[in-house]
């Protein structure tokens, strides 16, 4: 199955920069995979267009600001920390990676600095601080996709905002580098009006790179994913395990969620915390999950790929092509998709 196959055409002005005024002011297509049909709502409708034996399956992780903005001399770097070492040992993603040297010094604000101890591929660097990584979290910004393309400027002037938006109101456990972006829709009123009817059940996968790294294989089969860790609460097992035993439509919110949920029966719902690279292409045969809200993915992206598996192809794509006849804003910041 070639990559190729994922690939779509998709004006530039459609990528979201900014996110909707409010949170569930963003526009929501459903898409029933029974018949095909397509229809256009408001996030707002999401409670109204869920079944009676629907519930919710959420992942609470919680974006750390882990973009970093640093010098080496007079030249500026970039740095998505993408792992905390220990309290004071970090690695990165950096850019531009050749900056950054072995023995290099590295300058943050308010004093902070740090040493590049090792180099590794694709511009992964061990960084020693000389204080604590919460003091450089302080300074640190949402790890915003580049794709949103925020100035130095314009995400200092950005930085409490994009804190904010780019992160769920349930958000729980630290340690991603990406928001589980179908849940950024979702406020406290909408979270409320939606357990009055159906229960909400919290997971977490601790995204990382492997949700977002670029598939360089021709082939989608041949890529690989790395490693994600994942925790079902002990709670949250019982609940599900419940739930679908009692004939409940399972809605995961985001392709985050559906991972962790597919992860865990790949392992016969057994372990509560466990590392995953699981990666989802057409002809997967889904365990958990019968319905799913997610956001508008990349063209060639896993996310994309795992919509197709879920929907089938064809659909996705024809529903791809109404949202941007549609303008339908596309990406993290962009509007969401009900899959049923």
């Amino acid at each position: 199955m070639k990559l190729a196959q994922f690939s779509f055409n998709l004006p530039p002005e459609l990528i979201a920069r900014a996110p909707a005024e409010r949170r569930d002011h963003s526009r929501l297509m459903r898409v029933d995979r029974a018949d095909g049909r397509i229809t256009h709502h408001c996030f707002d409708e999401f409670p109204n267009l869920l079944e009676d034996n629907d519930f919710l399956v959420i992942n609470t992780t919680r974006v750390d600001p882990a973009r970093i903005l640093g010098r080496v001399g007079e030249k500026g770097v970039e740095m998505l920390v993408v792992k905390v070492l220990d309290e004071r040992t970090v690695e990165v993603l950096a850019q531009p990676a050749k900056q950054l040297k072995i023995g290099v010094h590295v300058e943050f604000a308010a004093g902070l600095m740090a040493e590049v101890l090792s180099q590794g591929y694709r511009g992964r660097r061990v960084l020693r601080l000389n204080a604590k990584v919460s003091q450089l979290y302080r300074q640190g910004f949402a790890p915003l996709p580049p794709y949103i393309k925020r100035k130095a400027d314009e995400a200092e002037r950005l930085r409490q905002f994009d804190l904010e938006r780019y992160q769920t109101v349930y958000a729980q456990k630290p340690g991603a580098v990406a928001a589980p972006t179908a849940g950024l829709h979702f406020t406290p009123e909408i979270l409320e009006d939606i357990q009055k009817r159906h229960a909400i059940v919290p997971v977490n996968l601790t995204v990382g790179e492997a949700t977002f790294q670029k598939i360089e294989a021709e082939h989608v089969e041949d890529h690989r994913m790395g490693p994600e860790a994942i925790e079902i609460p002990e709670i949250s097992a019982r609940q599900i395990k419940e739930l679908k035993h009692q004939g409940k439509r399972l809605m995961a919110v985001g392709t985050t969620s559906v991972r962790s949920l597919e992860s865990w029966s790949q392992l016969n719902q057994g372990p509560l915390s466990f590392i995953s690279e699981i990666f989802i292409f057409p002809g997967y045969q889904f365990q958990l999950v019968d319905c799913m809200l997610t956001n508008f993915h990349l063209p060639e992206s896993s996310l994309f790929i795992l919509v197709c598996a879920f929907a089938g192809t064809d659909l996705m794509k024809r529903a791809y092509a109404e949202a941007i006849e549609s303008g339908y804003r596309f990406f993290s910041y962009g509007d969401a998709m009900m899959i049923v």
